[in-house]
């Protein structure tokens, strides 16, 4: 019987009057149901985080998802956080050592914006915390006043490092993308490759060369009306199959 890879997406924690809530974004959700043709499960962050590897074990793959929230600074051992910065210290304090863990067991993992960030802090990176402000970089922020479709339209191009992103790409080496981001990629963690990088040299995408099995993240929304860019399916194709691969070892391990 063919089962679907099973997807976790981690939750952002919202207190929305007087409750706490466990929030992921629905095209997340559906990115995973049609491009990876997979089962989304979300993981809720709770303050006394869930056991990783007990996740994990249930798992076929992790996707770490966009958030109007960023990664606390001291993370990555940087000053205050600057202000009017929403943060999510319960995500944190799941999706750090869950990306360690899920990187060591070898299980998929595909991160998007501050899951993009979040992979590059776990491993030893750090983030500008206001990109738009450092000397020689865009302001890579959307207008928050324009409608969705020109928030998440084109932005600027991506120049694509050897790999396999050019093949996704159809032989191209420059793709254009959507640009939603005010914090980036300061310094890359030490065992990540970049795999492109925007027209000001900002880092766009990276895979970690040495894991066991796929973990790639982006800095832009892949996601955004993902079945209309063939890119956006090619790449969530890969992350599914990578997660269908291990979802057969597991059925086997567990008959055996």
């Amino acid at each position: 019987m063919f089962r679907r890879p099973v997807i976790g997406i981690p939750a952002d924690r919202r207190v929305i009057g007087l409750h706490p809530f466990h929030l992921v974004g629905e095209k997340y959700a559906h990115a995973v149901a049609r491009a990876v043709q997979g089962l989304p499960l979300l993981i809720p962050v709770l303050p006394e985080p869930l056991e990783v590897d007990e996740v994990l074990a249930n798992l076929d793959g992790v996707l770490f998802p966009g958030s109007p929230s960023n990664v606390e600074p001291h993370h990555y051992e940087e000053g205050p956080s600057e202000p009017g910065t929403l943060h999510d210290p319960e995500r944190d304090a799941t999706t750090l050592p869950l990306i360690r863990a899920a990187i060591e067991q070898g299980v998929p993992l595909l991160g998007i914006c501050r899951g993009f960030q979040e992979i590059n802090v776990a491993l030893g990176g750090k983030l500008w915390q206001r990109v738009h402000e450092q000397p020689g970089l865009l302001d890579h922020r959307e207008d928050k006043d324009a409608p969705l479709d020109q928030q998440y339209g084109p932005a600027h191009e991506v120049l694509l490092e050897d790999g396999p992103m050019i093949a996704w790409a159809g032989g191209a080496t420059r793709i254009r993308v959507n640009s939603l981001h005010a914090q980036g990629v300061k310094t890359l963690a030490p065992s990540l490759r970049v795999e492109a990088r925007a027209p000001d040299g900002l880092i766009e995408a990276f895979c970690l060369p040495e894991a066991k099995a796929f973990a790639r993240a982006v800095q832009w929304h892949p996601e955004w009306r993902v079945m209309a860019n063939e890119f956006s399916v090619a790449l969530f194709t890969a992350f599914g199959d990578a997660a269908r691969e291990r979802a057969r070892h597991r059925a086997t391990s567990s008959r055996g």
